[in-house]
């Protein structure tokens, strides 16, 4: 799963799973575009990380729910590489309340982030992606969107909201032979599962069938197979890799 001479960019990845995708992709050949909105010190680490591996990478700074940042950001990707062949749409954030408790600032909030910044990246590079030899738009949703998650209506309806955006592309690109597939993680040893009190981690283990939680590797891995000419004749599809959980 070679990716020389792809360029790759990662929205939302100077951290957790994104920082993880990143460097997997900038590892085996890519270069990468490490999109971060606030974090530059994070980015510049990624970007050490892979040129230090002997990759290429740059850091670009947008807040995906703002459409002029994300041009400017294109921009400057293009001035830099060229044309892109993978956008990994990946950046989110979650603002957790029971619904009687969201806010209408709480829900558009996040549903801004999760697919209002899946738009602008998609706008902005879909041209790109429907002209590469081996184009591919890779959407990261969540096991949450599938099943639901209690206090989570506005992230949950982000993440399965890409299901059906990611068919409908996958449908609209196919006649290029450029793909659109989703990478939906279960629950990812991060930063954010680091905040989950403990007694409700124990409860989220005894639903995993491997009675363990993803690594970052673990979904890093699957998102450079997507992302890799060995994927090309799939399309439209929701990877789920949650460690056998139903949905």
């Amino acid at each position: 799963m070679n990716l020389d001479d792809q360029v790759c960019v990662v929205t939302g990845a100077s951290r957790g799973i994104g920082r993880g995708i990143a460097t997997d992709l900038g590892t085996h050949g890519a270069s990468v575009v490490v999109n971060y909105r606030s974090s530059h010190e994070e980015a510049a680490a990624v970007v050490e990380s892979i040129e230090a591996d002997g990759g290429t990478a740059m850091a670009a700074q947008a807040d995906v729910a703002k459409p002029d940042e994300v041009e400017a950001m294109a921009t400057e990707v293009r001035d830099a590489f060229g044309p892109i062949d993978v956008l990994v749409n990946n950046a989110g954030i979650t603002v957790d309340k029971k619904f009687e408790a969201m806010t209408r600032e709480d829900w558009d909030a996040v549903i801004g982030v999760n697919l209002g910044g899946v738009f602008n990246c998609t706008n902005a590079f879909f041209e790109d992606i429907k002209s590469a030899q081996n184009g591919r738009l890779i959407n990261i949703s969540s096991v949450v969107g599938q099943q639901g998650n209690y206090g989570q209506a506005n992230y949950a309806t982000t993440k399965s909201g890409l299901f059906g955006f990611t068919r409908t592309l996958a449908l609209e690109l196919a006649s290029t032979g450029s793909t659109a597939n989703c990478v939906s993680p279960g629950f990812v040893e991060t930063d954010m599962l680091d905040e989950v009190p403990e007694r409700v981690q124990e409860k989220i283990l005894r639903d995993i069938p491997l009675d363990r939680f993803a690594t970052v590797e673990d979904i890093s891995g699957i998102v450079r197979f997507v992302a890799s000419e060995e994927s090309s004749y799939m399309t439209g599809q929701i990877l789920g890799v949650n460690g056998g959980m139903e949905w």
